[in-house]
């Protein structure tokens, strides 16, 4: 048999052995599909997470599903979660979360006040009216007292309507600074002035990946993979091709617009969301426990969470800080 003949037959049987078969995946967020969600179905979308040997089902969250519970019950491998106030709490009861990665460097929070209000510093907003919803009364509010001074008597209840705050140029309020801004932008005919609370010392890393412990502790390999591979989804979304995964989002949740996204891709590179010096030093998703500890601290301040508390227990970070995706940019 000719050696060109031979190759032809070897290539002919490898054509015929059944793929391997990627390790299936559920992975719950905790809102509708949106930009700020974009690399992980940058990942799906352009098959970077099948490259790694995974079939990754995105579950969405929503006002009336609870993922992160989801997570615990065994029903999802891995769920993004918001900022770290809530792992510390589970920490608190004893409860198998494993945080492994933070996707956002920053938390989206702000505050947004009207252009020509007296309110032109963060201290200034001490005197405003403020519309919060009740979870941001029951968190970052509560950091905001213990560490700025601002008063329970200054909150009025935020119903996620920007009616009111269009109303009252005294006034503030809440809102992520990749969709908020651009709702009053467009509602109210001005850019309002914005306070990311991430740069007054509310330095809590956001956009996690958490799972549970008996997954990092059996499973490693397959953390590894879905980290690396959502980290990578992230480059590319921010700096690469995103039309599929922007699509996807869109296809998920028709409220979301173009033009929408075109902010909230914007904003995040703008504020350093997802990539900054940490980042560029060790990669996108990067963690430090000293960080954490800082946090966890301004947190104890702040009455929610017991300082005994084993923040600990509910980290791991072996799975970032490793210099991946740097080459995208």
């Amino acid at each position: 048999m000719t050696l060109l003949r031979l190759a032809a037959v070897i290539l002919a049987c490898l054509a015929a052995w059944p793929a391997a078969a990627l390790d299936k995946v559920r992975f719950g967020t905790n809102w509708l599909a949106q930009p700020e969600h974009g690399g992980f179905y940058q990942a799906v979308a352009d098959g970077t997470y099948a490259r790694y040997g995974l079939d990754v089902t995105i579950v969405q969250g929503g006002p009336q599903i609870n993922n992160r519970l989801l997570l615990l019950n065994g029903q999802l491998d891995f769920y993004m979660g918001g900022n770290l106030i809530q792992p510390f709490a589970a920490a608190e009861r004893g409860q198998p979360l494993m945080v492994v990665a933070a996707l956002f460097q920053k938390d989206p929070q702000i505050l947004m006040a009207h252009p020509d209000s007296p309110f032109q510093t963060f201290p200034d907003l001490k005197k405003a009216t403020l519309f919060l919803s009740q979870q941001t009364v029951a968190s970052s509010f509560q950091w905001m007292k213990s560490e700025w001074g601002f008063r329970d008597a200054q909150v009025k209840p935020y119903a996620f309507s920007p009616a009111p705050f269009l109303a009252d140029k005294n006034s503030a309020q809440q809102g992520y600074v990749t969709s908020e801004p651009f709702v009053i932008e467009r509602a109210g005919g001005f850019k309002p002035r914005v306070f990311l609370l991430a740069d007054y010392g509310f330095a809590s890393y956001s956009t996690t990946i958490e799972t549970r412990r008996d997954i990092t502790d059996k499973r490693s390999d397959l953390v590894a993979r879905f980290v690396n591979a959502s980290i990578e989804g992230w480059a590319n979304y921010l700096h690469g091709d995103n039309r599929a995964a922007n699509a996807l989002i869109r296809k998920l949740n028709p409220d979301i617009t173009p033009e929408l996204i075109e902010h909230a891709v914007r904003a995040m590179k703008a504020y350093g969301l997802v990539e900054n010096d940490e980042t560029r030093a060790k990669g996108i998703g990067a963690m430090s426990p000293e960080r954490v500890q800082k946090f966890f601290d301004a947190m104890v301040k702040a009455g929610l969470v017991k300082p005994d508390t084993a923040w600990r227990s509910v980290f791991s970070f072996d799975y970032v800080n490793r210099g991946m995706a740097l080459k995208a940019r």
